[in-house]
């Protein structure tokens, strides 16, 4: 399938503005977020033969992206989220069968996710978008709950049916255990990866349908997707031994400096 990963980033953030060009450090000396990110996103262009661009609506971060070798795709500053700043890439580079959308807040993201959600998406011919799944340990479900009793809206996490088709995502740690908090709570918890890809025709679709009062509350963009029964697969996969973060808020910073010290000394 003729893949375009697309990276967002914006540098305007309620919770943490600049996002994209704060500094992480790891073995390799210090880089920006979305620097790693790109990296990360080199790597499974290369698996899958994809096409790996930036898009931006703001000067500083496309000379940055530009700085550091990345192809930079501006569109306009009226995309709401990074779908449909996705949508307006695939308006503007056509003739691609899938769209990934790779969010600038993920450089740990292990480079077999992408290849995974594409052959997802190739077996799972109805599907109008597919996303990654990753079943939490013991550590990330309490980081989880964690940031929810702190006050931090941290991961999102997912159920899905039988099928593997999305029926919900969620701030919120989902689904509810009477046991969440205790250590050998057996109940499975689905960390949902901020990953996503699509079939070029309902992402097209996609900033033209109304903003539902879930993704209102949640401020989850694949919410519309949902609410618009469109079919969404949740794409199981596994991190074997690395760990895995998002950086959602400046206190992520440290901890997936840590986790890119973890992942390092790993093939």
């Amino acid at each position: 399938m003729k893949t375009l990963i697309v990276i967002p980033a914006r540098y305007a953030s309620t919770r943490f503005p600049a996002k994209p060009l704060a500094l992480l450090r790891g073995p390799d000396g210090a880089k920006s977020l979305l620097q790693r990110t790109w990296q990360a996103g080199q790597i499974a262009a290369q698996q899958t033969g994809a096409r790996l661009v930036i898009a931006t609506d703001d000067a500083r971060i496309a000379a940055h992206a530009q700085g550091f070798g990345g192809e930079v795709v501006m569109t306009s500053p009226a995309a709401r989220n990074g779908t449909e700043r996705c949508a307006e890439v695939a308006g503007l580079l056509q003739g691609y069968d899938l769209i990934v959308n790779l969010q600038g807040d993920a450089p740990l993201i292990p480079p077999w996710f992408i290849p995974d959600l594409v052959a997802a998406m190739h077996a799972d011919k109805s599907a109008d978008m597919a996303t990654p799944v990753l079943r939490c340990d013991g550590a990330m479900r309490a980081a989880l709950l964690a940031d929810r009793a702190a006050g931090r809206v941290g991961g999102t996490t997912a159920v899905f049916n039988a099928a593997n088709r999305a029926l919900y995502f969620s701030k919120e740690v989902i689904p509810f255990s009477a046991n969440s908090y205790a250590a050998d709570d057996p109940t499975d918890v689905y960390h949902h990866v901020g990953l996503y890809a699509y079939r070029p025709a309902a992402l097209l679709a996609y900033p033209a349908w109304p903003i539902g009062p879930l993704e209102a509350a949640e401020g989850l963009e694949q919410l519309r997707f949902l609410d618009q029964g469109r079919a969404i697969h949740c794409t199981l996969v596994t991190a074997k031994s690395r760990q895995f973060w998002e950086v959602n808020n400046p206190a992520d910073i440290a901890i997936v400096e840590a986790m890119l010290a973890h992942n390092a000394g790993l093939a």
